[in-house]
């Protein structure tokens, strides 16, 4: 197996970790954003490693080929004809269980539309998580969740399906299924502002506002908000079981 991977990020740290430390000869290349922790774990295993400018620069360095491409956490879109570079093609890890909430803000809406939630593996296509479903696991959540817990519980559950599901990987002969398009969401990354708005003169049912206020609420970011007198107001909520 040549394995490609782009990494990024605390997933793509761990996946990166898991690959080094158990299936060393089959990286061909590690792709990263940036001089960070995955660069110079690879580049200390002596693994060739570039930082991701173009996908021709990618291209140049796959010029031996590669059967698999894994985008770990990835932040960029892949298009033709890198996307088309590996034998078997990419698998990308993303955090929702699709095709419940493709795009962006999986955390947030799944709690808001009460959606199933999880994590999957999914080929790559020219969509946007549109890809045929590789694997997932699903993740139970409670009221006491919101949209911090789940990105957390998101990242953890990602990682151990990808260690669990590499080894079917690696033989490039894993089955995948496709997606109904008729089912699940997708949400924009510039629906998040709007959708977080209170309005101080509708009504809610006590279990809407309980779960749009509790999706928003992720420590370190902006919370659901209003505004009074020319003033923006934002709100947070932490919901405790008593008994």
């Amino acid at each position: 197996m040549k394995l490609v991977l782009l990494a990024d990020n605390v997933v793509g740290m761990k996946v990166a970790e898991f690959l080094l430390e158990n299936y060393l000869e089959d990286l061909s290349l590690v792709v990263t954003t940036q001089k960070n922790e995955i660069y110079f774990a690879a580049e200390k295993k002596g693994v060739p490693v570039c930082i991701f400018d173009t996908a021709e620069g990618v291209l140049a360095k796959l010029q031996n080929g590669a059967d698999l491409g894994v985008l770990a956490w990835w932040p960029k879109i892949l298009k033709s004809p890198l996307l088309e570079a590996p034998r078997y093609g990419f698998v990308n890890t993303h955090p929702s269980l699709l095709p419940y909430n493709r795009g962006k803000h999986y955390n947030f809406w799944a709690l808001v539309e009460q959606a199933p939630f999880g994590v999957t593996l999914h080929r790559v296509d020219s969509g946007v998580d549109s890809g045929d479903i590789v694997a997932q696991t699903e993740i139970p959540y409670d009221w006491c969740d919101n949209g911090g817990s789940l990105y957390a519980k998101a990242q953890a559950a990602m990682v151990g399906l990808f260690c669990q599901t590499y080894p079917l990987l690696r033989k490039g002969s894993f089955e995948a299924r496709s997606q109904d398009p008729k089912k699940g969401s997708f949400h924009h990354s510039s629906e998040i502002d709007r959708a977080s708005k209170i309005d101080l003169d509708a009504t809610y049912q006590g279990r809407e506002l309980l779960n749009l206020l509790r999706a928003r609420t992720f420590e370190g970011y902006p919370g659901c908000w209003f505004e009074e007198a020319g003033n923006r107001y934002e709100i947070s909520i932490r919901i405790r079981k008593v008994n």
